[in-house]
């Protein structure tokens, strides 16, 4: 989809305050920021994050201060699990963040796929992973059982689910065990987010908050400007 953001806009006019008031920044670009900056973790982390691309409800502010992000894949991830349903997963990923709950896997293989999210299937990608390590299937193959688990089709499920058992126990899983793996995947692709698609917007909203954080007065003239026919937002 090609989305019309005014975050974009925001952030070109930001950039060319920033060219011209700075001496040595004449060639300023986003893409050479650095993404590891704790200064724009801690304004996440405050919950400072009026006017910051997809982080600034009120309940997302909340949400960051208990989170406290400490790298993208956080942003990507509290992103993804900030609406309908994934929502009730958002209190066990602060806690196994914070190490006030163990992190556990469905299995021992999926731990590369799943360490980032703290042991839970957040992303869509993350189903189709599962499926391709544990179950043997193709990453193609993966897709079909992703779209059959998000459409709940009794008859293709249950093809499915022998497909799946006959792979995992190739990898020495048990029917039961597979059968409980299976059932999580699904519930999961039920509500789990493209990952693709949480990681670009979560950049986005990264580059808004470090602009946000260390060139605020080119930030809020861009943003002002950009909402200035908007009272209620000024």
């Amino acid at each position: 989809d090609f989305l019309g953001l005014a975050t974009l806009t925001i952030l070109e006019i930001a950039r060319e305050f920033i060219m011209k008031r700075h001496k040595g920044q004449e060639n300023f670009q986003f893409e050479n920021i650095p993404l590891d900056d704790y200064p724009t973790y801690k304004l996440f982390s405050d919950g400072k994050t009026e006017a910051v691309f997809q982080f600034e409800s009120r309940g997302m502010q909340q949400m960051l201060k208990e989170a406290k992000p400490s790298r993208l894949e956080d942003l990507i991830a509290l992103n993804a699990l900030y609406r309908p349903g994934p929502m009730d997963l958002i209190p066990t990923f602060i806690a196994r963040k914070h190490g006030q709950e163990v992190v556990e896997y469905p299995h021992p293989l999926v731990e590369a796929v799943l360490a980032e999210t703290y042991g839970i299937m957040v992303y869509q990608e993350q189903v189709m992973q599962t499926a391709q390590v544990l179950g043997g299937y193709s990453l193609g193959g993966a897709d079909m059982l992703r779209r059959a688990m998000g459409k709940k089709k009794p008859e293709e499920m249950a093809q499915h689910r022998l497909i799946f058992r006959e792979g995992a126990a190739k990898n020495g899983i048990t029917e039961g065990k597979a059968d409980e793996i299976f059932d999580l995947m699904e519930k999961f692709a039920g509500y789990g987010f493209n990952k693709s698609h949480a990681a670009a917007y979560s950049l986005v909203a990264y580059q808004t908050a470090w602009l946000k954080k260390h060139y605020p007065s080119e930030f809020m003239a861009a943003t002002l400007s950009s909402d200035m026919d908007k009272t209620e937002k000024v």
